[in-house]
Order: C-alpha cells, then sequence, then structure tokens
C-alpha cells in the first residue's frame, strides 16, 4: 500500500490507545491523525480532520459510540468506523450495527487482526474479529425472532449472502465465483435493498436471525 492511511482513534482510556497507536505503528502504511477520550471530543476534532479509519470505543463518557457513529455519519456519511468492544459489551452490538459501523474489533487486539480489518474495511468491506463470531451471531440470534415475511433470494444471492456471512471480501467472492467485483458489489446492493439493511453488517444480521445462510 503506497497511500498512508489516516486513523482516528477513539477511547477513554489513555493506556490503551497508546498501545493501539503501537501496533498501529508497526503497519506502516497507517498514521493516527488525531485521538479523542470520547465521542464529543471526536465529533469536536472531525471537523478538521479527513479520517480513513476510525477505531471507535463503545462506552465512553460524555458520549458514547454509539451516539458518536450516529452523529458522524449524518455529518460525514462516508466514514469507515470500525468499533471497539469487550465481551461483555453484548447489549450494545445491535446498536452499533445500527448506528452504521463496518466492523468489531476486540480489544485485546494484535497487528495481524488490525491490518485485516483495516485492509477490508477500506476495500469497502465488513469485518469482525474471528473470536467475536460465535457471540456476535448467537447474540443476535438469541435477541430477536425471525420475521415471518423473509425476502426471497435467488439461487445466485443465497450464494453471495452465505459467502458474506463466512467474512469474505467483495473480490475474494468474485474469484470464488468467477465474476467481476463489480458484480458482486451488485448483487449486495440488491439485497441490502430486499432486506431494508443499512448495511453489510445488518444484512448479515438478518440473515442469521432467519437461517437464510448456514454457519
Amino acid at each position: 500500500m503506497n497511500e498512508t492511511v489516516k486513523v482516528f482513534v477513539v477511547d477513554d482510556h489513555e493506556i490503551f490507545r497508546n498501545g493501539l497507536k503501537m501496533v498501529l505503528g508497526k503497519l506502516k502504511y497507517t498514521k493516527v491523525i488525531a485521538e479523542a477520550s470520547n465521542g464529543a471530543d471526536f465529533l469536536n476534532q472531525l471537523k478538521e480532520n479527513e479520517p480513513d479509519i476510525i477505531l471507535m470505543d463503545i462506552e465512553m463518557p460524555i458520549m458514547n459510540g454509539i451516539d458518536a457513529t450516529i452523529n458522524a455519519l449524518k455529518i460525514k456519511p462516508d466514514l469507515k468506523i470500525i468499533a471497539l468492544t469487550m465481551f461483555n459489551e453484548d447489549e450494545y452490538i445491535q446498536s452499533m450495527i445500527d448506528a452504521g459501523v463496518k466492523g468489531f474489533l476486540i480489544k485485546n487486539i494484535n497487528k495481524e487482526t488490525l491490518d485485516k480489518a483495516i485492509q477490508t474495511v477500506l476495500n469497502g468491506g465488513n469485518y469482525y474479529s474471528e473470536e467475536l463470531f460465535d457471540f456476535f451471531t448467537k447474540q443476535i440470534v438469541k435477541d430477536d425472532k425471525p420475521k415471518s415475511d423473509v425476502v426471497k433470494l435467488t439461487r445466485r444471492e443465497k450464494e453471495i449472502l452465505q459467502l458474506v456471512c463466512e467474512g469474505l471480501s467483495n473480490q475474494e467472492i468474485a474469484d470464488i465465483l468467477f465474476v467481476s467485483e463489480r458484480t458482486i458489489v451488485g448483487h449486495k446492493s440488491n439485497l441490502l435493498s430486499k432486506m431494508g439493511c443499512k448495511n453489510t453488517i445488518g444484512m448479515m444480521s438478518y440473515a442469521i436471525k432467519n437461517k437464510l445462510v448456514v454457519l
């Protein structure tokens, strides 16, 4: 990667922010351009910054990550926000999905995982830590009953939805199905419209709740 990826770190614990900045520094292609200890501080600084990636804590004083995400996306709808979460914050996962985040990372993060998450989100995908997968899906299934009017999907849409829920990027899905990445993007757009979802993570949530995929 030739261009520097600008990262904004938002977390109320200074020690964690410093540790995260150290890991980001090892990636070489990233640069932390700003940091904030709460959502309100983040929104104030966002006016003066143009980050490529935002790493957003959920539980923070003054303004939490959910409200910060909602407000930030009203200002700049194209922001790519990845939530930083702990295993005991399950009640906030759906709220962050609804707010519009592009992924989830648990806080015991390593360089490899952070690298994959940033690359995936930058390339238009959604990412969540593998360690969080079972926890994430079980929480969705537990909290929500399937809808009675589940959408009807074509065979190709089912194939793509399955691969999306397995965590593959647009390009990886395109390679498997021998089509262009643009074709996959088009199918995903149709799926989002059919399901009434705002983003890919919301689409995955819908698919899991309604047993449209096998995991």
